[in-house]
């Protein structure tokens, strides 16, 4: 039971068994309620037939019993005693009485006798007796039971209606008339049996049906995990899934794999360029640092204690940029606080004493351009764009701070020679500097504006680059305002 098949096929079979049942049985009892219905209508007619005979004032000997042995019929008083039984019945269940030879009743006689004032005006004793006048037969619904009966010796299930009828005498009558249930029971039976016989059998054909179409369905399951299974064990990314060409939620989950696939591999690969170019680029300052200090314990009076100064801040600078970075991988998010980015620019250019140009500020101080996050983080933001604006500019760096719709933009201008619109992207990679040589003379490591694309990004906004008006690089950096 821990194979989705086997699970899937008994579900399916069981769902199916309990529909099954349920209309099953819903048919057979709408059809044993319509046969049945059918006795009652047949047994209450027979049952009225007798009934109005009675009422008219025919004698118990005349009344005509026709069809005794499907329609058996017996006759009781107000005391519930048999006056009158169909010929051939023999016993009889399910009635008033029990009993099936008729008795006579005080109330009840055989012949009917006439009324006062309808004798024969000749007074002829030997003319036919005259019938009195007419009862009445009960126009209320008739009883019906479940009985059995005995005619002739054979004994068979009925279903019997009684209905009352008062005589002309005035003596109340209860007619019992009965229809045979053998039809109703052949029925029922043989429906219930080709059930029986036929539930199974589907069954069967509903289990290997979902089996055979759900092992079909998950077949290109089986494939993904097979190759997945193949990856993992090689470690191989650059393999992928097979995606069958069908347009179910297999396929669907076939193409996401390869998707998490794919970027797993650009994840991998660009952590291991990471791991390289870092390196790379702790090989030179640690390299010309330690021939530094081997040539000062060789010769003290030649130690450039100046060079290795800038070697070691060089190093520090670096660390402290990979360590950045290492946390905004692991997805470090900016604290709750608030930061007032005119403040912050103008702190952070008052701070740049050693810049070979003067910064101009253009951020209004009558306006609050207030927005979420980490005051540390912003503030290397603003400092790296500056940085690498002081690297490429000829003569003039500005920086300005103005409201961008709902958010807030800092743009930062220099008047170099601007970036390539190729390379507009490519200058965020890590590692990567235009101009290779200049910027590791001027220590640059290819950093500054990878870190401050991911600290925007994890600040709900953007960098991007573009042509500054007079020439140079334009850096614009936007972020949401506080909400």
């Amino acid at each position: 039971m821990r194979s989705v098949r086997a699970r899937a096929a008994l579900g399916a079979t069981l769902v199916v068994a309990v529909a099954l049942v349920g209309a099953g049985l819903a048919v057979l009892l709408v059809l044993r309620a319509n046969l049945i219905g059918q006795a009652d209508l047949q047994a209450e007619v027979v049952a009225r037939e007798v009934a109005g005979e009675l009422a008219t004032g025919t004698p118990y000997g005349e009344v005509e019993l026709d069809d005794e042995e499907d329609h058996p019929v017996q006759v009781t008083d107000e005391e519930d005693r048999v006056v009158l039984v169909s010929k051939d019945l023999r016993a009889v269940t399910g009635t008033a009485a029990s009993g099936v030879t008729p008795v006579p009743a005080p109330s009840a006689s055989a012949s009917p006798s006439p009324s006062p004032g309808d004798d024969d005006d000749d007074g002829d004793d030997g003319g036919d007796t005259a019938r009195p006048g007419r009862g009445q037969v009960s126009n209320d619904d008739p009883d019906f039971s479940d009985g059995t009966a005995t005619v002739d010796r054979t004994t068979a299930d009925y279903r019997f209606a009684a209905v009352e009828a008062t005589t002309p005498d005035g003596v109340t009558l209860t007619v019992h008339a009965g229809a045979p249930l053998a039809a109703e029971q052949e029925a029922v039976g043989t429906v219930r049996g080709a059930m029986l016989t036929g539930l199974p059998v589907l069954l069967l054909v509903v289990a290997g049906v979902t089996w055979l179409v759900t092992r079909r369905a998950l077949r290109p399951v089986e494939g993904i995990r097979r190759e997945m299974a193949a990856i993992t064990a090689s470690e191989d990314l650059t393999r992928r899934v097979p995606e069958p060409d069908s347009r179910d939620e297999i396929a669907a989950l076939a193409r996401t794999t390869n998707e998490t696939l794919t970027a797993l591999e650009a994840s991998v690969e660009r952590q291991r360029r990471f791991v390289a170019d870092a390196s790379h680029e702790l090989r030179s300052p640690i390299a010309s640092l330690r021939t530094q200090l081997e040539v000062a314990e060789a010769h003290p009076e030649l130690l450039d204690l100046p060079g290795a100064v800038a070697d070691t801040v060089r190093l520090q600078a670096l660390a402290a940029d990979l360590l950045l970075l290492a946390r905004l991988d692991a997805g470090e998010k900016p604290g709750g606080g608030t930061v007032e980015l005119g403040a912050l620019v103008r702190e952070e250019v008052s701070q740049r004493t050693g810049d070979r140009i003067a910064v101009a500020v253009e951020a209004p101080e009558g306006e609050a351009f207030v927005v979420n996050g980490s005051r540390g983080q912003l503030a290397r933001v603003v400092g790296n764009l500056l940085d690498n604006a002081q690297r490429h500019a000829g003569t003039s760096v500005a920086v300005s701070v103005a409201a961008d719709g709902r958010g807030v933009r800092v743009e930062v201008r220099d008047d170099g020679d601007g970036v390539p619109e190729e390379e507009r992207e490519r200058i965020f990679e890590r590692f990567v500097r235009l101009d290779d040589a200049r910027s590791r003379d001027d220590g640059g490591a290819g950093l500054g504006l990878a870190i401050a694309r991911d600290v925007a990004a994890r600040h709900g906004g953007t960098l991007t680059v573009h042509r500054a008006d007079g020439g140079g690089a334009a850096f614009l950096l936007r972020l949401p305002r506080r909400s």
